[in-house]
């Protein structure tokens, strides 16, 4: 079993002198990331792992077997599932799986079934796949002191206004840049207005375009799966010093073929970041003033939080500040929390410890 940022210093378990677990989590399409204490006390133990599941029969005992996150991806990749893809488990086999898949995340880490547990949730109209949800949340084995939602937007600004929980305070616009949703919404003193979703405008859609991309520069000698092409995105995408790279295939038959990648995976973030800042300047922004226009004109005064996995591409804040400054013809100003895809987890476990703390 695997997960990408597990403190090996957490080996003892976390420590709260006595008290539950705050525990943050977010239940993402693409990675499942979890925050809690770590063995002293004073620093987050992050885990992270890609949302996914794959199942194989044990060649001795004929048991059936459970690999998750990138082991599953990286030695099952013709039938591991990824639970979440629409943000939400669609129906009741998907989120049979996604018990399966985040109670063995649980159990793998340790994470203490005597925690106070906050969820980062999206926002979609999907009662359906909410209650999906909802019954994951419930049936896990984590959460015995409390167990609470809130919006993924409002925990994923939470440590962009700085330490403590000064989001819960503010009035401000939060933009959530995720996999398989747009997500924008109003914040005041953390109540959630106008939200707004489409998803039409997604990281799993750019992935799509770099491997269409990818084929049409190199004249089709070079096909990538969108998993390839999310690697790319991940590792190269930066708009302020991109550079092409390479890459080599095993070609059929034999042999293999070295490429040099100039254009596919900047047009296509490139087409990505255009398409939000429209939606968001004449769709969502047009909303929120309609519906609430002082607190439109207050948070147009404070900056834009972008939170979620595009927005760790280096220098999309910064490129999405002049698009939409040059949209609505006035000066808007944007900003996000240092790893913008860990956030909203972050922001959730602070919420957890203060209501523990409460409790």
């Amino acid at each position: 079993m695997s997960d990408e940022d597990a403190d090996d210093a957490t080996a003892d378990g976390p420590t709260t002198g006595g008290e539950s677990v705050p525990v943050g989590v977010k239940l993402g399409s693409t990675r499942t990331v979890i925050a809690l204490p770590d063995a002293h006390g004073t620093e987050n133990r992050i885990i992270r792992t890609l949302t996914c599941m794959a199942t194989y029969e044990d060649a001795l005992t004929g048991e059936e077997k459970i690999l998750y996150g990138e082991e599953a991806a990286r030695e099952y990749p013709d039938r591991v599932q990824y639970m979440l893809r629409s943000g939400l488990p669609e129906d009741a086999d998907r989120a049979e799986m996604t018990k399966t898949f985040f109670e063995a995340l649980i159990e793998e880490n340790d994470i203490p079934a005597d925690s106070g547990v906050v969820y980062a949730i999206p926002t979609i109209d999907n009662p359906a796949g909410l209650e999906n949800l909802r019954e994951v949340i419930e049936d896990s084995g984590i959460g015995l002191s409390l167990v609470e939602s809130y919006p993924e937007s409002l925990c994923g600004s939470i440590p962009a206004f700085g330490d403590g929980l000064d989001a819960i305070d503010e009035i401000f616009v939060s933009v959530n840049m995720g996999s398989t949703n747009l997500e924008a919404s109003a914040y005041r003193r953390g109540e959630q207005l106008s939200p707004f979703t489409t998803g039409g405008i997604t990281g799993n859609e750019v992935d799509r375009r770099i491997a269409n991309y990818v084929e049409e520069e190199t004249q089709g000698r070079v096909n990538i799966d969108t998993q390839t092409a999310r690697e790319y995105k991940e590792e190269h995408a930066d708009f302020v010093d991109f550079e092409p790279f390479t890459d080599i295939i095993q070609q059929p038959g034999g042999g293999t073929h070295e490429f040099t990648i100039e254009r596919s995976v900047m047009d296509a973030v490139d087409e990505y970041l255009d398409d939000a800042v429209d939606e968001i300047a004449n769709v969502f922004l047009p909303e929120l003033a309609n519906d609430y226009m002082k607190v439109y004109k207050l948070a147009l005064d404070r900056p834009i939080v972008l939170t979620g996995g595009m927005a760790c591409i280096p220098g999309i804040v910064e490129e999405f500040e002049e698009r939409l400054s040059e949209e609505l013809n006035r000066e808007v100003s944007a900003t996000a929390a240092d790893q913008p895809d860990v956030a909203p987890t972050v922001g959730a476990q602070r919420i957890a410890a203060r209501l523990v703390e409460n409790s």
